[in-house]
């Protein structure tokens, strides 16, 4: 078992991997440009406050999602007022893992997601985005790519 790194999805117009490293995240990929100025990169490793540091250097919503050998996936999500919310992908494997589910309730996790994305200025899908939470994939990757279609990113797919 191991971790596989993350990804961050951000609205930022500054260079993003310096605000990232000063934030304490290392080992970035290139940036991919979604749209309205939505970026999301990949990352190898993040420390315990490196998304809240993030969200108040940038002044801008930030997700990530943190893989445990792209089985699991933990999301961590933060507003500039200091709001935010977390949620688990891929359930089925995380039970697998022994993590306890109890820790990632379902009801918040969607009105955590769909409070954040109204906040960004996204109109998301509450339908997509519990399928997102509850639903089972061979990768939690493919759930997490699924989330941010379901919040409304521009330019996810």
């Amino acid at each position: 078992m191991g971790n596989s790194g993350g990804s961050l999805t951000t609205r930022s117009t500054g260079a993003l991997h310096q605000l990232m490293r000063a934030a304490g995240f290392t080992g970035m990929d290139d940036a991919q440009a979604l749209a309205d100025g939505w970026q999301v990169t990949d990352f190898a490793d993040a420390g315990p406050r490196s998304m809240a540091t993030l969200v108040q250097r940038t002044g801008t919503p930030a997700i990530a999602v943190s893989f445990l050998d792209s089985d699991v996936g933990f999301i961590e999500a933060a507003l500039p007022d200091g709001s935010g919310w977390e949620g688990l992908l891929n359930r089925d494997m995380a039970e697998d893992y022994e993590i306890p589910l109890e820790q990632f309730p379902i009801e918040p996790a969607v009105a955590g997601a769909l409070a954040w994305a109204a906040a960004a200025g996204l109109t998301p899908d509450e339908e997509a985005v519990r399928q997102a939470l509850t639903g089972s994939a061979q990768f939690a990757e493919e759930l997490s790519a699924a989330l941010l279609v379901a919040l409304g990113l521009p330019g996810a797919a």
